[in-house]
């Protein structure tokens, strides 16, 4: 949500944009839906001005195929290739699931590097659809969380406050990874090509490819696809050179018939596009260069997604591409505590200006005398798009001031300047901040940012002010809400509709639990929902036992458990909220019950156990209960507690009567023969259930267990 007062004109306006997946999971099947939405107001002297926009963006249905090491999708979808670019289409797909690879097999997904010149919403979007929205602070921002199905060119939009845009595109193109020896890797689909709007705008059209390890650093791949009035055929080698990097070398032919009751004259088009990709490592300096493709297509060559436009439209598109590359190299200099970061992207065509668009970040943290820590930054930036040229660097020196920091920020863009004194921090429970103060070319600015890692949210705030010019007040939510038949919570951002897990605390609240990343909270019904989760991979939940509630214990601080793609796990934890005191148990012949007899509350859940002499430190035990003692396999005896604690009873240790349970011996075992103890407070690893098929993996390590979802009282729910 964005507000902007403009100060010169007197114009109010608003704006409203959001996204998200809405999704529910029968089984192994994932249900799910894509929505987005906007809203924008503007209000001034002359008129008044709304408009506003709500749609679906696709409705689809995947499910995981363990023994084939794929996913099965079903509905819309978009075509997800390594040879040809993408579109939108209703149909199935069958694709081998990079998930279920080791990590460094997996696919490759695209870097977005770009400079804010004051707070800025920036919008990722793919064929006009918005693929990602996030709300950055002034200055350098990388967005390296997209999702890796979407190839092709990606249109990025950075939104000032200040009321300017800029755009560029980002070119997905990638060195295809190599397959392992005698393996095969591929992608199928079947459909109807379509618009935004699920209208079909072709009929039915199929694609195929595949990549195949023919010796170990040595893969073809290639790959058809065509409907009645266009066919493709692609064919490229992989080839690892070991210390010279790894190269990929295809040829793309392509004939489109374009039919005359389309309003074209007839005419066949036949062409060739040619790509080279290219990435080594450069371990002995720590670098790393990625030549990732550069493409010359002939000018008859059409892609599908140029054929389905000129179909779309019935006139062939200007911009038709000829040559597309992209570069980026990254360098440290650990020693000099110094890192570079290039990139460089181009496109040019046969019929329109070209577009090009260039990011060089260098970062160098040092010690000035006593002062430790230092850091400086040099960034700069070029982008050519439809003609107009944006040039612009920004300069910035911080020094550390306790654990926040002081700044210098110099933003410079043609003949605007910005020159700014900041202050910034952070603190432990996840918020950042940023506060600014400066001079432009138009007078005094001020701009100020707060970003909040909440249990239930995450929060971004920003606010703009620049003299004689405009004010304006920014805000950005990302959260979720996942419900299942054993409970649910709302929780901050993740990957829409992707794996989670679900924690139950035994309905104790504020109990921190994290996975991965940063750590949540449980609600106030013992529930929170962890969004970190991986796939295809082993998983770890944890609590953190030094910031448990003041009465609660945690008997289970470690759970584990393994997920297919969409799954919403679940796994419980013991925990046990209450007092704490000593307490004496007596048996009614004076004796007491066996070292390590364990004690247990009415839910079953261990609070102490039993030491010397009837002797046991309780934790989590509440006025009123029944407690139970058990030992030999099975509960022996039970004692009840007062109906209230007094401070004076819980200072002192408390003498217990423990009454035998019917069809009990009268008398404990003898002391000769102990049980063995065990310790109060320990930490476990659970997976629950009986594995299903393991994961058909291209490694020799052993298979992966997946959670079975379909019995819910395996504790996992899908």
């Amino acid at each position: 949500n964005q507000l902007r007062h403009d100060q010169e004109s007197g114009s109010e306006e608003q704006s409203i944009s959001g996204n998200g997946t809405l999704g529910a999971n029968l089984g192994a099947w994932r249900l799910r839906a894509d929505w987005q939405a906007s809203y924008d107001h503007r209000d001034d002297d002359e008129n008044t001005s709304t408009l506003h926009d709500q749609s679906w963006s696709r409705y689809y249905a995947y499910r995981a195929l363990p023994t084939l090491g794929a996913k099965l999708t079903l509905g819309e979808s978009y075509l997800q290739s390594d040879v040809f670019d993408s579109f939108n289409y209703i149909g199935a797909s069958v694709i081998s699931d990079d998930q279920m690879l080791p990590p460094k097999l997996r696919g490759y997904a695209p870097e977005i590097v770009g400079i804010a010149r004051s707070n800025a919403k920036v919008k990722v979007s793919w064929q006009g659809r918005v693929l990602y929205e996030t709300q950055v602070p002034a200055g350098p921002f990388r967005i390296q969380d997209l999702n890796q199905s979407v190839s092709g060119t990606l249109h990025v939009t950075v939104e000032e406050q200040n009321g300017q845009t800029q755009e560029f595109d980002v070119n997905t193109a990638s060195v295809p990874f190599l397959t392992r020896p005698g393996m095969v890797r591929y992608k199928l689909a079947l459909g109807r090509p379509q618009d935004w709007d699920h209208h079909p705008i072709t009929g039915t059209f199929a694609s195929a490819e595949a990549s195949w390890g023919v010796t170990n650093g040595w893969s073809l791949y290639g790959g058809a696809i065509g409907e009645s009035n266009y066919q493709a055929v692609a064919l490229g080698s992989g080839k690892d050179l070991g210390v010279v990097g790894a190269v990929a070398v295809d040829i793309t032919h392509s004939i489109a018939h374009m039919p005359q009751d389309d309003g074209f004259d007839g005419e066949t088009l036949q062409g060739n596009s040619y790509r080279i990709s290219y990435s080594r490592d450069f371990d002995e300096i720590d670098s790393r260069l990625t030549f990732a493709g550069y493409r010359f297509s002939e000018k008859n060559f059409m892609s599908m997604s140029d054929y389905l436009d000129a179909k779309t439209y019935h006139h062939l598109n200007a911009g038709h591409e000829k040559e597309r590359y992209t570069v980026t190299y990254n360098q440290n200099f650990r020693e000099q505590g110094m890192s570079a970061y290039f990139s460089y992207s181009r496109s040019t065509f046969w019929d329109s200006p070209d577009q090009s668009n260039y990011n060089l970040s260098l970062s160098w943290y040092f010690d000035l005398g006593s002062i430790k820590n230092l850091s400086a930054s040099l960034n700069g930036y070029r982008s050519e798009y439809n003609g107009d040229k944006d040039d612009g660097v920004y300069i910035s020196l911080s020094v550390p001031w306790g654990n926040d920091s002081i700044s210098y920020n110099g933003t410079f863009n043609g003949s605007q300047h910005r020159n700014q004194l900041g202050y910034s921090g952070h603190s432990q429970n996840g918020d950042n901040w940023q506060l600014h103060v400066g001079q432009d070319e138009q007078g005094a600015q001020a701009d100020g940012y707060y970003s909040h890692q909440g249990a239930l949210t995450d929060i971004d705030l920003s606010a703009d002010y620049e003299e004689g010019s405009y004010r304006s007040l920014g805000m950005s939510l990302r959260g979720g809400m996942t419900l299942t038949t054993q409970g649910g919570a709302l929780h901050r951002g993740s990957l829409a509709g992707s794996t989670r897990l679900l924690v139950d605390t035994d309905g104790i609240a504020d109990v921190p639990v994290s996975g991965n990343g940063s750590p949540t909270s449980t609600n106030i019904f013992g529930k929170a929902v962890i969004a970190d989760v991986g796939s295809y991979s082993r998983s770890l939940a944890r609590i953190d036992l030094n910031k448990l509630p003041e009465k609660a214990e945690a008997t289970k601080s470690v759970v584990q458990i393994t997920l297919t793609e969409g799954a919403i796990g679940y796994r419980h934890f013991d925990v046990v909220s209450g007092e704490k005191m000593m307490a004496v148990f007596r048996l009614a012949d004076g004796d007491f019950p066996p070292f390590g007899a364990e004690v247990k509350n009415e839910r079953q859940q261990q609070l102490g156990l039993v030491a010397d002499d009837g002797n046991a430190w309780l934790a989590g035990v509440k006025a009123g209960e029944t407690l139970k003692v058990f030992w030999d396999g099975a509960a022996q005896c039970e004692a009840s507690l007062p109906p209230t604690f007094t401070p004076e009873l819980l200072a002192n240790a408390l003498l217990l009567p423990c009454k035998m349970l019917e069809g009990q011996p009268t008398t404990a075992p003898q002391k000769s023969s102990p049980l063995p103890a065990q310790p109060l407070i320990q930490e476990h690893t659970q997976t629950d259930g009986q594995p299903a098929a393991p994961v058909a993996t291209t490694t020799q390590t052993p298979p992966i267990p997946l959670a079975d979802n379909h019995a819910v009282n395996r504790k996992d729910m899908e």
